[in-house]
């Protein structure tokens, strides 16, 4: 098992975490112990985790972005309090992105705060949200806009829970791989690139450096001030997809979807702002669109689109949408203003791939 710790918490990774889990829940004696679940992790995931743990108390949501709502977090407070939980239980999160995300924000605002650990089911939730401690729900169609800093007591990490995905939710954790080299370390991205996506046990040998590149991040700016920002690449355009499709596709984009198409976007804005080669426009974007099915973006209003990214919390000035973008792959570089005129082109530049 591998550790990383952290002034707040610490990360295990290894097939026996759920040990660990065990021990720490016993050396701090919580009154009582719950799972978040959707019916998915209920019931492919729990029965792994109660193999160790076996007074818990269940709670299950439904899975998908759509959950991730007021009406759901006031579920979870509910069931909180009819069970009696108080600030010394403590909330086990087992799932993907938006478990976490939910769980944790319910957790640190509950009774002003009470325990939450991490165990993250998917690869997105392994290498990059279940990390660093945002939390938040959505709230009137965009995306994460009330939520907490709070970081989760531990986060455990068990690769053998990616055995019970399918193949469509390993891609998606893909892409927060790949951004992770674009914006911090030029030898990851040629390692992810040389890596690829058809042999999933080379991937996994990846997941460690994804870990880590994050976390160097969040351990200089915790509370998203400054360099933190980086993380955002690809998320600004893919917030607002992302957004916009829940609403209006029958079948919506997931997440790392969205990133996919926000990150080959924000490449192209990348070389009009920063004169990234398009050399390495051409790298992004050929090696994204191999693993990433085509989203048509004729359709798009595109008033309604950048309506969107002008809620986002990135966003300083009124009405000055804000980016994240590359001065070169492995070098990310934040606080650039784009036009609307710009984002159109990067729009386009996409729709015409």
């Amino acid at each position: 098992m591998k550790e990383y710790y952290l002034k707040d918490f610490s990360i295990y990774i290894g097939n026996d975490v759920f040990e660990q889990l065990l021990e720490n829940l016993i050396e701090r004696s919580y009154s009582k112990v719950f799972v978040l679940v959707d019916e998915h992790t209920e019931k492919y995931c729990l029965p792994q985790l109660t193999k160790y743990l076996f007074d818990i108390n269940l709670i299950s949501i439904r899975s998908g972005e759509i959950t991730k709502s007021l009406t759901t977090a006031e579920y979870i407070w509910n069931e909180l309090l009819h069970a009696r939980a108080d600030r010394n239980s403590v909330l086990i999160n087992l799932g993907g992105g938006v478990i976490g995300d939910i769980g944790g924000f319910c957790a640190s605002t509950f009774k002003r705060g009470m325990d939450f650990v991490n165990v993250p089911t998917t690869l997105l939730a392994m290498v990059d949200s279940s990390i660093g401690g945002k939390t938040g729900i959505d709230f009137n169609g965009i995306k994460n806009t009330i939520g907490t800093i709070a970081q989760p007591k531990a986060i455990y990490i068990n690769p053998d829970l990616l055995l019970t995905l399918p193949q469509e939710e390993l891609v998606n954790g893909f892409a927060e791989m790949i951004k992770h080299g674009l914006i911090l370390d030029r030898s990851y991205w040629e390692k992810i690139q040389k890596t690829g996506f058809d042999d999933w046990s080379k991937i996994a040998t990846l997941i460690n450096g994804s870990i880590k590149l994050k976390l160097e991040v969040v351990k200089k700016d915790p509370y998203e001030h400054s360099l933190r920002k980086i993380l955002n690449f690809g998320h600004t355009i893919g917030h607002a997809l992302e957004a916009y499709s829940l609403k209006h596709d029958k079948k919506p984009l997931k997440h790392g979807e969205a990133v996919a198409i926000g990150m080959i976007c924000e490449a192209y804005l990348s070389k009009i702002k920063l004169d990234m080669s398009n050399k390495e426009l051409r790298e992004v974007t050929d090696f994204v669109s191999r693993y990433f099915p085509k989203y048509s973006l004729r359709t798009i209003l595109s008033p309604e689109l950048i309506q969107l990214m002008r809620h986002d919390k990135k966003n300083e000035q009124d009405d000055a949408i804000n980016f994240t973008l590359l001065k070169r792959i492995g070098k990310g570089s934040i606080n650039h203003v784009c036009s609307e005129t710009q984002i159109t082109a990067a729009l386009n530049y996409y729709d015409s791939l």
